[in-house]
Order: C-alpha cells, then sequence, then structure tokens
C-alpha cells in the first residue's frame, strides 16, 4: 500500500484531538477579533501560552504515526518497525516549524492544504535527513494530513470566522466602490465593462507582480517573490546624440526655445541636442504616449514592462506617471503573435483588440464583455505594452510595424511602449509613428549594490540553513565586485547580478571567472548541484545527471535557434525530445518523452510554460549558450558564419567561439571577415565587428587569425557617424586598442571618438579618456563628464572630471560618492543631480560657495528653503510637473 494512502485512511477523529494540541485555547471574546493572527502566535509549545513541551510534542507526532500505522492492513505497512521512530521524529521537527511559519491563518486556509504541507516542510529543512525513500513518503504523507486537520481547525475558530467576514465585507465593499467609480470616470460605460475591467486588474496584478530570484533553493522557499520585494528601479537614457550638422560651435552648449534669462549655467535641457542624462526609468517615460525602449538580453525590458502593468492595475503610480493612472494595461510579448492568435499567411501581425486577451491566453478572455477592448482603445483609455520586437522572426519585424501603424491611426491616444533588443530594427524604426527612442542603460555601480543588497535581504525571508552566512555573503559579494574588474563587467544587468549572487551563495562565497566559466558554472547549480547538496528526493522517479540534461535542453535551444523562435509548442518538444532520446540512452531507460519533459521543466530550473501549451527558456540567454554548445557539438561553424549578420544570432556566434576549440575558432572567425555572397556591405560591415567582439571570448586564438581581425576592423573603428560610434560601444573593451589617438582630430572626429570609448563600460576606457579630456569642444567634454557614472568613482574624478573646463558644462552626480568626489575637487558652478537624492545631502555635499547653477532630475520635495545654503545660486531647474516654493528671492525656476 502507498503510503500517501495509509495516512490518507486515518479518521479525522484520530487526529483533530491531536491537532488541538498544537495551538493554544481560544478566550472569552475571541469572536470579536476583525482580523487574521500569525500562526506563529498561536502555537502553544512557544511563546507566554506555552503548555506543549519538546517531548510532548515528540509524543503527540509518534501518537499520530502510531494511528496511521494502525489504520494500515496487515503486511501493508509503509517503513520497517525500526524505522518508525525516526519518522515520528523527523515529523515532530516538521510540526515545530509552525512556529516559524510567517502566515496568517487566513492565507494559510486560501493555499490549501498540499501547498501549506510544503510550506511547512520548506521551513524545516533537513527534518526527513536520514530516512529511507520509503519513510521520507510516509512522512510526505503525513504532513499533508495533519496540515488537511490543521486548516480544517482554523477554519473552526470563532476569531477565523469573524476575520473572513470581515474581510469578504471590505473586499465587496472595496469592489462596488471601484466599479462605481470606473462608471463615473467614463460616463458612456456600462457596469458590465467596469466590473470585468475591475476583475481584469486584478488578474494582471496576480499574473505579474512577481519576479524569479535566481538560485533561491526551490525547495525551501518559493521559486520568486514579489515586485515590491525584487524589483529594482531601472534606468533609460533619453534620445539620441546630436547629428553632424547639429554640433554646436566650440564653446557653446546647445540649446532649445526656452528662454533663460540671468542665469549663467549651461541651456541644454531634454529635447536639446547635447547629450541626455540617464534618468530613473518611470521619469524618462512622464509625459510620453509613444515609446521604443531599447535593451541588451537580460537589461530588465520585461521586468519594466511587468512593473508598469501591475502599477497601473493597482492604481499605485509614482507621481512622474500620475498620468496613467485609470488606463488598461495589456500586456502583448511579441512572441504570442506567431503562435495562431493574430497571425495571418503564417507571419505575425498586431492582434487586433478583440483578440488582445485571446493572444496572450488570458484564462478570462471568453468572459470578456462583446467589444470591450474595442471600446477601451477607440476611448484612448489603453496602455500597450509590446514585449520584444525582437522575438518576431527578422524577416516579418516590417509587416509587423505596419501593422502596429495602422492600429495607432485608427486609435489615437493610447500609451505605447515596445521594446526591443538594441540592434533587432533599425534606428528610427517608429520614429515617423511619433515614438520617442529611450535605452535602458548598464546598473551603475550603485545600482549594482542596491541590487546585490536587496537580493540578499530576499534570501534572508527564507528558512535556510545558511541563512546565519547570508551577511557575510553579501559584504564578501559587494567586495568583491568593487575590485574585480571582470566580475564587474559581468555584473551590468539584473539577469546577470542575479546570477552571480546565486552562484556565490551557492558556492560558499567563491566565484568563476568569465562568461562562459560563469554558465558552465550556473548549469552545474541548477541542473545537479542543488538538488544532490540539499538531500531532496525524487519526486518523479527520474534521476538524470547533469550531462544528459544539458544535452536534451540543448536539442530543444537548438530547434528554436534553427527555427528563428524563442517558444515552441509543447507537443513539439516532446516531439523533438522523443526524437533524440534514443540517443542519450540514460535518458530513455527511465521514461518516454513526456515524462522526461515534466522532469526538464520541473527540475531544471531553465524552462517554464509561459501559457498552456507552449515552453520556453527562463531567459533568452540560457537559450543562446545552450543552442551554441549545440552547434559547436553539431560542428555547424557554416550554419553559425552564414547567420552571424542576424541580431539574434550575436550572442550565439559570440559563446560559440567561447566554446569552440582553437582550430574550430579559427575557422569562425575567417568566416566572419570573408566575403560573403548575398550580403550587403552593411551586413559584411557587422560581421567584422562581430569578429573582433569575439576575441575576448576566446581562450586561444591564433596570433595570426587575432592579426587578421585587427587588420580587417582597424578602418571599422574610425566611426563615420555617431550612429556608428555608438553601436561600437557593444564590441567592448577590445575596441579601445584599435581606436585612432583622437589628440589632435577635428571636433567633429574627437566626439565620436568619445561617444565610442564612453560606451565601453570597462575601466580600461578611462586611459583612452584621459587623452580626451583637454579638448576645447563643449560637447567633447560633456560627453565625457556625462559618463562618470560607468567607471570607477574616485579614478574617474580625478583622472577626467578634474581636468575638464568648466565653463557651460554640466556635472551630473548620480550617487553621494559622486557628490563627495566633486566637492573634493572642489565643486563645480554648475551641477546635474541624477540620483535620487534628497535636499540634507545636497546640502552637505554640493560645495556652496561655487554653485551658481542647480538641475534637480528628481522630485525632491515642494519646499525650497534649503536652497539657501548656496549664496551664489542663480538658476535652478526642476521636472516639467514638479511644483516648488520658498525658493530664495534671485534664484529662478526653469522647468523641464
Amino acid at each position: 500500500m502507498e503510503p500517501a494512502a495509509i495516512a490518507i485512511r486515518i479518521a479525522s477523529s484520530a487526529v483533530m484531538p491531536l491537532v488541538r494540541k498544537l495551538f493554544v485555547q481560544e478566550g472569552p471574546g475571541a469572536g470579536i477579533v476583525e482580523r487574521a493572527v500569525r500562526i506563529s502566535s498561536l502555537v502553544s509549545f512557544r511563546g507566554e501560552q506555552r503548555t506543549l513541551s519538546e517531548r510532548d510534542l515528540t509524543a503527540l507526532a509518534g501518537t499520530l504515526v502510531e494511528r496511521a500505522l494502525d489504520s494500515a492492513a496487515p503486511g501493508e505497512r509503509p517503513v520497517a518497525a525500526d524505522e518508525v521512530r525516526a519518522v515520528a521524529e523527523a515529523l515532530a521537527r516538521t510540526l515545530c516549524a509552525l512556529g516559524t511559519i510567517d502566515l496568517e491563518d487566513a492565507q494559510a486556509v486560501g493555499l490549501g492544504h498540499q501547498a501549506f504541507a510544503r510550506r511547512l516542510r520548506a521551513a524545516a529543512p533537513g527534518a526527513e535527513r536520514g530516512l529511507s525513500a520509503d519513510g521520507a513518503r510516509f512522512h510526505a504523507a503525513l504532513v499533508e494530513t495533519a496540515c488537511l486537520h490543521i486548516l480544517h481547525f482554523f477554519t473552526q475558530r470563532s476569531t477565523f470566522v469573524a476575520a473572513t467576514l470581515v474581510a469578504q465585507t471590505r473586499e465587496l465593499a472595496r469592489i462596488r466602490a471601484r466599479v462605481d467609480e470606473l462608471v463615473r470616470r467614463h460616463p458612456g460605460q456600462s457596469a458590465e465593462d467596469a466590473s470585468f475591467e475591475e476583475r481584469y486588474a486584478a488578474d494582471i496584478v496576480t499574473s505579474h507582480n512577481h519576479l524569479t530570484i535566481y538560485g533561491i533553493d526551490l525547495a525551501h522557499s518559493p521559486d520568486s517573490w514579489s515586485l515590491e520585494t525584487a524589483y529594482l528601479g531601472l534606468e533609460a537614457e533619453i534620445g539620441q546624440p546630436p547629428t553632424e550638422g547639429q554640433l554646436p560651435t566650440q564653446g557653446q552648449p546647445p540649446t532649445q526655445s526656452v528662454s533663460v534669462s540671468g542665469g549663467t549655467g549651461p541651456q541644454s535641457v531634454p529635447g536639446g541636442t547635447g547629450p541626455q542624462p540617464v534618468l530613473p526609468a518611470e521619469q524618462a517615460l512622464s509625459g510620453r504616449d509613444r515609446v521604443l525602449l531599447r535593451g541588451v538580453a537580460g537589461s530588465g525590458k520585461t521586468t519594466l514592462v511587468q512593473w508598469l502593468a501591475v502599477a497601473v492595475a493597482r492604481g499605485e503610480l509614482p507621481k512622474a506617471l500620475e498620468t496613467l493612472r485609470g488606463r488598461v494595461p495589456f500586456v502583448l510579448p511579441v512572441r504570442r503573435f506567431s503562435r495562431g492568435h493574430g497571425s495571418r499567411d503564417g507571419f505575425p501581425v498586431f492582434p487586433v483588440p478583440e483578440e488582445f486577451l485571446s493572444a496572450v491566453r488570458y484564462p478570462r478572455a471568453g468572459a470578456q464583455p462583446r467589444g470591450w477592448a474595442e471600446r477601451v482603445m477607440a476611448q484612448g483609455r489603453a496602455l500597450l505594452l509590446v514585449d520584444g520586437i525582437d522575438e518576431a522572426p527578422e524577416g516579418d519585424r516590417e509587416r509587423l510595424r505596419r501593422e502596429l501603424a495602422r492600429l495607432l491611426a485608427h486609435y489615437p491616444g493610447n500609451v505605447w511602449l515596445v521594446t526591443s533588443r538594441p540592434s533587432a530594427v533599425r534606428e528610427n524604426w517608429l520614429t515617423s509613428e511619433g515614438f520617442v527612442e529611450l535605452r535602458l542603460a548598464p546598473l551603475s555601480r550603485e545600482a549594482v549594490t542596491a541590487f546585490i543588497q536587496r537580493w540578499h535581504a530576499a534570501a534572508r525571508e527564507e528558512d535556510a540553513t545558511d541563512l546565519d552566512r547570508i551577511d557575510h555573503y553579501e559584504q564578501t559579494l559587494l567586495r568583491t565586485v568593487r575590485i574585480t574588474r571582470d566580475l564587474g563587467r559581468l555584473a551590468t544587468n539584473p539577469l546577470m547580478c542575479g546570477l552571480i549572487c546565486a552562484l556565490h551563495r551557492d558556492r560558499r562565497g567563491y566565484l568563476p571567472r568569465g562568461r562562459k566559466a560563469l554558465y558552465d558554472a550556473a548549469l552545474s547549480m541548477l541542473l545537479e548541484r542543488r538538488d544532490r547538496e540539499r538531500d531532496m528526493h525524487n519526486t518523479d522517479g527520474i534521476d538524470l545527471t547533469q550531462e544528459p540534461k544539458v544535452q536534451l535542453l540543448q536539442k530543444l535551444a537548438y530547434w528554436m535557434l534553427v527555427n528563428g523562435r524563442s517558444e515552441m509548442d509543447r507537443t513539439v518538444a516532446i516531439d523533438t525530445l522523443a526524437q533524440h532520446l534514443p540517443a542519450i540512452p540514460h535518458a530513455a531507460e527511465q521514461g518516454g518523452p513526456e515524462d522526461i519533459y515534466r522532469h526538464l521543466l520541473n527540475r531544471t530550473g531553465l524552462l517554464r510554460e509561459p501559457t498552456p501549451g507552449s515552453v520556453d527558456f527562463v531567459h533568452r540567454t540560457f537559450q543562446d549558450y545552450l543552442s551554441a554548445r549545440a552547434a559547436v557539438e553539431r560542428h555547424d561553424f557554416d550554419f553559425l558564419i552564414n547567420h552571424a549578420h542576424q541580431d539574434d544570432w550575436e550572442e550565439v556566434v559570440r559563446m560559440s567561439v567561447a566554446l569552440a576549440r582553437p582550430d574550430e575558432c579559427a575557422y569562425l572567425l575567417d568566416g566572419l571577415l570573408a566575403a560573403r555572397k548575398g550580403v550587403r556591405p552593411v551586413e559584411s560591415r557587422h560581421r567584422k565587428l562581430l569578429a573582433a567582439a569575439c576575441l575576448e571570448h576566446a581562450t586561444e586564438v591564433d596570433p595570426e587569425v587575432r592579426t587578421r581581425v585587427h587588420r580587417y576592423t582597424r578602418d571599422l573603428v574610425r566611426p563615420t557617424s555617431l550612429e556608428g560610434a555608438r553601436a561600437l560601444g557593444w564590441i567592448g573593451a577590445i575596441v579601445l586598442e584599435m581606436l585612432p589617438d583622437p589628440v589632435g582630430v577635428p571636433e567633429a572626429d574627437a566626439h565620436r571618438l568619445a561617444v565610442t570609448a564612453t560606451s565601453v563600460a570597462d575601466d580600461r576606457a578611462i586611459d583612452y579618456l584621459t587623452r580626451l579630456r583637454d579638448h576645447p569642444s563643449w560637447v567633447v567634454r560633456s560627453t565625457l563628464a556625462g559618463a562618470w557614472r560607468r567607471y570607477d568613482t574616485d579614478r574617474y574624478a580625478d583622472e577626467i572630471i578634474a581636468h575638464l573646463d568648466p565653463h557651460e558644462l554640466e556635472f551630473p552626480v548620480s550617487s553621494l560618492e559622486e557628490l563627495h568626489a566633486l566637492r573634493r575637487l572642489g565643486g563645480r558652478p554648475c551641477v546635474q543631480v541624477t540620483g535620487a537624492l534628497g535636499p540634507a545631502q545636497l546640502v552637505e555635499g554640493i560645495a556652496s560657495d561655487s554653485l551658481t547653477y542647480l538641475w534637480l532630475m528628481h522630485d525632491v520635495g515642494e519646499h525650497m528653503a534649503w536652497l539657501s545654503a548656496f549664496p551664489n545660486l542663480a538658476t535652478l531647474q526642476v521636472p516639467a510637473t514638479q511644483r516648488v516654493t520658498g525658493v530664495p528671492e534671485g534664484v529662478q525656476v526653469i522647468r523641464g
């Protein structure tokens, strides 16, 4: 007989008396309590109301085990007699964890007894250690049975009944009030539409209010955390650098049509032609109805989409995005358009409004009132979050743009945010449709620090065995990222930061170096070490080592690469596994393709089912890496070379060079340099630059091959346009070795070289930039000043900032460290505050006598009396929407 069946047979009359002993008895008047209570406050074996000793708890667990065994038929006992005591002790340790559960009784009931049982077992890591497989299954069944009766006990308490009724009444009142508010706000809206919108908003929050935190132990904690806990505010770069014809004359800053009189500072504001600041994403998006947001893989594009959707659905918006209040968010991942919804003639096109919800497989799509989405769009009330243009096949993107343009023309007044990888679509791809282009900035040093701190704060919320070492891990990693150049270069986006945090913890404070080593270590952690080192039992009867799992995952990744997809049908995934299982006997002998698929989905941490019937990788980066491994193993080098000019193959080619043997690496690099029939000149240039970018990933390269790459790309790194200069940044630090000497070159050339060098987020760029620091051109000096946040604060301050002529130049500061460094240099007359610094920090950090022009990019509050600390201040610039009072006499305020 199965252990679970034995446990379930126990009569409630035999279990409930035992369960009641675990909790304190209600006193008189308990029924008037109007809120749920913490489970940890109810247990009878902790705190001032303790009535059950540790010995009593063990005896109680033993009694429950005995009653379960007594209910078994003769000859069907689930465990041997010599293991009964061990099971009872394990059950006692698990029940003891009730005192640590950070849940209210109502929340536990909402989970259901099976999920609550998993939560309880996670709160007692190691409780099953030493049990046999049968003993562990019996223990799990006992815990589940106990939880069933515990939750039933909670529902019988008078306090629970009262609290639940109060909560339900309040929720119904809130829903009615919200529906009434929607009807009042939109007089032509029916109550049916308003009611559906309220339910839809709640579902948006449920679906998107979570983020995966890599490396958290899935057995002992949730696999995701709420946005409130894990979201790190992102930053975006606004606008484009000036074109050649827009360069200001020497020594003069660019201006826009804002009259500024009486000020002595620079007059470049957002919308002008000068280098634009890096702003918090919500501020960069403020007031913009149509935005194309570019960002590299892992930079947080999808996270930002989720955050916006949840914030709008909840109506909890920052002041900068207040104009989005009341809008209806539609989250529309482009990857879904090519899977039958909104697809005609095999091309992915933008779905019509009535298909929005079905295109993303919203469960209640069929319940929406007829024509509801059409009415929302026609009224101009929608927020459309179109995520991942790069995930449409390259040949289909132009048709997608035309369909998007048609919807824009037909439904004016809505707000659009479209996201893409940087090179997936050309510059100004949607400019003719009124879109502004923003770029997600790499994480600053301060943001990396904040991410690491927040990640470890989330880790402390779990009940793991290494919590006593979390503080040490955090401080060690913060120090390591600051002083290790290779690691600092990798930690530039949320994905890589999360991966680094997870590996650092998993390896007890040690990290691999280099991107290839990082991904290899991540695969080892996710595919093998996590389960093995935490004594986890097989839950599906399949026990695969790391290599077979990697091979199978590679097959799925390679299918997606060949077919230009980032998602595949579940049936296609199973069929693909079925084709390759015979060649992997260790996997084939443990189950069929459906069984292996479920194992890879549930146990590897690399796959997910975003919607029923579809599967993808948790992040595109893992897909790229695994498909590169497959291509190298298959020796598909010509296949890689033939597609290298396509943007969605860039990362695959880079990783293939890192994985290839020396002779294979040489073949790939020579193939990228060689002329190719049918390849356009712009694509040929792209391939050569990719060859240069690949050099830093190659472990061993023939010197002659390296020389050829340098020779072929030397002229390419003499940019002839600002767009080309900016595009060179993705190559990495190796481009610094090939850039020409900037000393004495014309102003336009110097500006393009400055743009290229400051796009390389590596401290090695400082050595090159020192040769530009004395240039008389305002636009060159402004480019150098605006790059400070990307480099070591003190070194950049001493070697670059200290040497820049401050005439009509604003100096951006994004952190206290930069503020203090600027003060150490004696201050500057014009300071642009791009970081979230408060008045007290600014008064303490800015050299008071030198300041004449202060540009506040953040809303620091309405009252400005603190500005009296700066006697020579003449001009204050604030965000367009900010109200200010108490500005000292003589200080002019401009907005923009």
